[in-house]
Parts: structure tokens; C-alpha cells; sequence
């Protein structure tokens, strides 16, 4: 094996990357990566130097065998796994926590893949190789930690085994359990929430709000500016920063048009909300939204119901929603446990934070638990 750090996706060759994704995962595609890049959304400049680590067959770098996304990071900014305590603790003791190492996709709540190995080979000394290098880094450039965001179930499990620390989440996400219309759906839950549900969606359709999904050939430069708008008024309204900017929304139209879906909601002919959406081969992510007028429930109904009843129309077994938000629970999504691994490269830090990660993770238990006993489905007799 031949290993390098590449400081961009532009030295590694798309369609090798891309064969080592996994249901066409979209956030680790080349493409999408990429166009961060290129699009400066990501860059040193702002706090994201990219350093992906790919393994080679051989020295002649012909065959990929595997590629690790990585970014070494001078803050904690769209990651969505809180570790600022962590660093407020180093920086107390006098220690520096940034830079860091994140093996992450930028500003993307998502699990996926975070180590894209080829089928046939021997994975857990590929891993390994990862691993290592990536430990690398962390002591060539004198980082704190090296942190994988993120990952899949499995993935962090492996990462344990290399002595990572494991770290759970709690996200809302909805289920396909073979529901033939959202109607199939509703009837599987409460009176209560079925009723509650319709009622929001009715004062939708009685306002005359109708909605359009966009892929494709229809995901044009205008539908892209008209994205953007929403989404600037969202970070704006809520005072968050912006990560994305408006080249990276023409690139979508441009580049990324067969993962990539618009909803936009009409009304008069004019266009008052939107929704950012990606796919899978069988997950819908949805990622940002945005509204002109404050209609009752449109919020509702671009960011969950209308992306449910796309699912069911179209087979999909999963919907990602996004980070946070006890709010979806009745609207039938439900508490899911996503996972990031973490070394840490002070001794004494690593042992303080993981105890914190034990007594962490059984609230998280609990609150999921907790949960589970506020579900707005009927229970099974």
C-alpha cells in the first residue's frame, strides 16, 4: 500500500473515488466534496484545510483502494458534534485544542461512510492504515485529537477497537415501514397526532399553497438563485452563520443535479418557501428551508410531510431531517443514536473525556427512552 495526504479533491481521480461509495451516499461523493472546494465554501481560509488521505495499490498511484475525507480545523464550527467544553477545558489548562484533525463532511449532520474502502480488500488492515495516518498527522502537525463525525454504526465500533473513543448523538429520523400512501402512514399513528397532522396539512392546501419537486434537467441556474434566497433569509432570521454561498448553489444546479432536489411551495404563481434536499439510492436528507410569509404550517409541510409522502412514492426506506428538533417526533419521526469517534492526544484529557463519555451516553439512553414513551404511534397489541 501507498498512502498519501492530498490538499485537495482535485488530485484524486472522481470516478476511482466514487466506486468506493457506498448506496450512492451523496455527501461523500466526489462531486459534492469537491464543489465545497471549489466553491471556497471550504477552505484554510476558513478554517478547513482539506488533507484527505487516500491508500494507492502501489507507488504509481493508478489504483485507489481507499480515501478518508479529512479536514484539519481551527474551530468546532459546522460540525454539529459539540466539543466546545472540550476545548474551553484545554485552553483552562493552557493548552491549545485547535487545530484539530476532522475526518467529517463539511457542515453535514449525516451518517455515512467516513472510510470508502474498495470491496475486496482486507479491511480491517486497510482501516488500520487509515487510522494510523491519520494519527499521523495529528503528531507531525502537533494537533489535540483527531475526530471522525458522523460514521456509521459499525465504523465507530471498528474505530473502538483502535482505541477511539466512542461518542453518541440523538437525531429524528422517519422510517419506511411499507407504506403504500401517507395515508398507510397516518394510520399508523394516534388519533391525536393523525388528526393533528391533517389539520396542518389542510390549512396548507385551503391557503392555496400547492408544491413542485425539482431534479434533474429542472434544477436550472434561476431555480438554484431562488434556493439561495431562501436559505440566506433562514441563516438571517435566525442569526446563524453561513456556511454555503451562492456559487456553491449554482454548482448543485450544475454539477450535482441527480443527488440534488429543490421543493418550492407556489402561491399565486409565486414562489413563498423552499427546501434543500439530497439523495441517496434509498435515503431523502433534508438540509435547508426557507419561507417569505409566515403561512400556518408550511413549515411543516416543506420540511417533513411533503419529503414523507416523496419517500413513500418513491420507496424510499429512510428520511434524514437534520439535527436536533424534538418537534419531529410528532410528525412521525423518531429517536435514532448516530455516532463519532474521537482521539484525543493529551493522556490525562483523553481519560477525563472518557469518563464524560460514559455518563454522557447514558443520558442520551435515557432520553431516547424517554422518548420512545412520547411516540405518536399506536402501540402493536
Amino acid at each position: 500500500m501507498h498512502i498519501v495526504v492530498h490538499s485537495s479533491l482535485t488530485e484524486i481521480d472522481a470516478k476511482s473515488w466514487n466506486a468506493l461509495v457506498v448506496d450512492n451516499n451523496p455527501f461523500v461523493r466526489h462531486e459534492f466534496l469537491l464543489g465545497l472546494e471549489k466553491t471556497h465554501c471550504v477552505s484554510e481560509q476558513k478554517g478547513w484545510e482539506s488533507s484527505h488521505i487516500a491508500i494507492y495499490r502501489d507507488t504509481s498511484c493508478n489504483e485507489l483502494i481507499a480515501v478518508m475525507p479529512c479536514y484539519i480545523k481551527s474551530h468546532s464550527y459546522g460540525e454539529y458534534i459539540f466539543d466546545w467544553a472540550w476545548a474551553d477545558a484545554h485552553h483552562r489548562h493552557g493548552l491549545e485544542y485547535y487545530p484539530k484533525l476532522s475526518n467529517a463532511v463539511p457542515f453535514t449532520p449525516a451518517t455515512g461512510q467516513r472510510m470508502l474502502i474498495k470491496a475486496e480488500e482486507n479491511n480491517s488492515a486497510v482501516e488500520k492504515a487509515l487510522v494510523q495516518r491519520a494519527l499521523r498527522i495529528v503528531d507531525e502537525r502537533s494537533l489535540s485529537s483527531f475526530h471522525s463525525l458522523f460514521c456509521t454504526a459499525s465504523e465507530c465500533q471498528r474505530y473502538a477497537k483502535l482505541e477511539l473513543l466512542e461518542r453518541h448523538s440523538t437525531q429524528f429520523h422517519w422510517q419506511n415501514n411499507d407504506y403504500r400512501t401517507f395515508d398507510d402512514f397516518l394510520n399508523k399513528m394516534s388519533s391525536k397526532k393523525r388528526k393533528n397532522i391533517k389539520r396542518e396539512r389542510r390549512r396548507v392546501k385551503e391557503s392555496g399553497v400547492r408544491y413542485q419537486w425539482l431534479n434533474g434537467d429542472d434544477l436550472t441556474i434561476e431555480a438554484a438563485h431562488e434556493m439561495y434566497r431562501f436559505y440566506s433569509r433562514t441563516i438571517a432570521y435566525y442569526g446563524a452563520q453561513s456556511y454555503l454561498n451562492r456559487s456553491f448553489f449554482e454548482y448543485l444546479s450544475e454539477s450535482f443535479k441527480q443527488n440534488t432536489l429543490f421543493l418550492f411551495a407556489y402561491y399565486e404563481e409565486k414562489i413563498i418557501a423552499g427546501g434543500l434536499y439530497f439523495k441517496s439510492d434509498h435515503t431523502l436528507y433534508g438540509r435547508y428551508w426557507g419561507a417569505l410569509n409566515n403561512f400556518h404550517s408550511v413549515h411543516f409541510e416543506t420540511c417533513y410531510y411533503q419529503a414523507i409522502e416523496w419517500c413513500i412514492n418513491n420507496d424510499y426506506r429512510h428520511f434524514e431531517a437534520g439535527a436536533q428538533g424534538e418537534h419531529k417526533l410528532a410528525r412521525g419521526l423518531e429517536p435514532n443514536t448516530t455516532y463519532s469517534a474521537h482521539w484525543i492526544s493529551h493522556p490525562q484529557f483523553r481519560n477525563a473525556i472518557n469518563d464524560f463519555l460514559h455518563s454522557e451516553q447514558e443520558h442520551i439512553e435515557d432520553y431516547q427512552n424517554a422518548m420512545a414513551t412520547h411516540s405518536p404511534f399506536k402501540l402493536e397489541v
